[in-house]
């Protein structure tokens, strides 16, 4: 199925924003090893804006994380490691594709399409940042592009997203095919089991279905928290106890809706500058 076959139907005419994680959909051609990818970008992003009806399409880069690394100096230090041994002709490859991207964006901008980005600040707190103030825009339904699930944490009646390396949508309507716990419980899950891919270690012992199973027994990060010590034989259970306020910390490095605004801050974001630039930019005027 192509891009542009990814339509729905239901959707009517209105203010829709599509969302782009910009550097996350490029690295679709980075793992197909396609060394120019400029058009086939361009092309994408706004065949899904056709395909969801979204009149406005914003996307979003990612300039690291003043905030996180504040927080957690380790954060994402795991990235660094990937590419230390790289060979001068795969230095040559990753560069050739960066300038690909950087041709993406220049020519998305050029046609009229919103760039965001800011040193220090990641897409997904920009992502947000616009999503939590998606009403004072007028924003109809947003759909979110991109394939990294943490972005799931701003799923909600009107906020989707669609995967460009799975091809499926998560929805409120269709979660329950994608989790096996109810969408408040997303960051619980997020919190006890860690994200290796961003370096966050969650409670040793505890994996997807052991923290299933505790948000079952328990609730929420903070019935858990309250809950502990846990009288229990299981090793996992006295890590849990040992490390609780580990949940507390990766609620801070991981909840975006509470902290994508104290993320912008940290990283000198002009708030009533963006404010200002989306106002525009979806209705014509301040």
């Amino acid at each position: 199925m192509k891009f542009s076959e990814v339509i729905n139907p239901e959707l009517k005419e209105n203010n829709n924003l599509l969302i782009v994680d910009g550097l996350n959909v490029a690295f679709r051609w980075r793992y197909k090893k396609v060394p120019y990818y400029t058009n086939d970008y361009v092309r994408t992003v706004e065949s899904l804006a056709k395909s969801y009806n979204c009149g406005k399409i914003v996307i979003l880069a990612d300039g690291g994380s003043t905030y996180r690394k504040n927080l957690y100096p380790d954060y994402k230090a795991n990235r660094k490691d990937r590419y230390k041994d790289q060979t001068e002709t795969e230095k040559q490859e990753f560069e050739q594709f960066l300038a690909e991207f950087a041709n993406a964006f220049k020519r998305l901008q050029n046609k009229g399409h919103l760039i965001v980005k800011q040193r220090g600040l990641e897409a997904d707190d920009l992502a947000a940042w616009i999503v939590g103030k998606r009403r004072e825009f007028g924003i109809d339904e947003t759909w979110l592009i991109s394939s990294d699930k943490d972005w799931d944490l701003l799923i909600d009646d009107d906020v989707s997203r669609f995967s460009t390396v799975t091809r499926k949508e998560v929805t409120v309507n269709n979660w329950d095919e994608h989790y096996n716990f109810d969408r408040d419980m997303f960051l619980t899950f997020k919190c006890l089991a860690g994200d290796a891919g961003d370096n966050i270690p969650g409670i040793k012992g505890i994996g997807p279905k052991r923290a299933e199973q505790l948000i079952a027994q328990y609730g929420d990060l903070f019935d858990i928290y309250n809950a502990c010590p846990i009288d229990s034989k299981y090793k996992f259970i006295q890590e849990l106890n040992e490390n609780a306020d580990r949940l507390l910390l990766n609620a801070e490095l991981m909840d975006l809706e509470s902290y994508s605004e104290q993320a912008l801050i940290e990283a000198d974001m002009n708030l009533e500058d963006l404010s200002s630039k989306l106002q525009i930019h979806i209705n014509g005027s301040n």
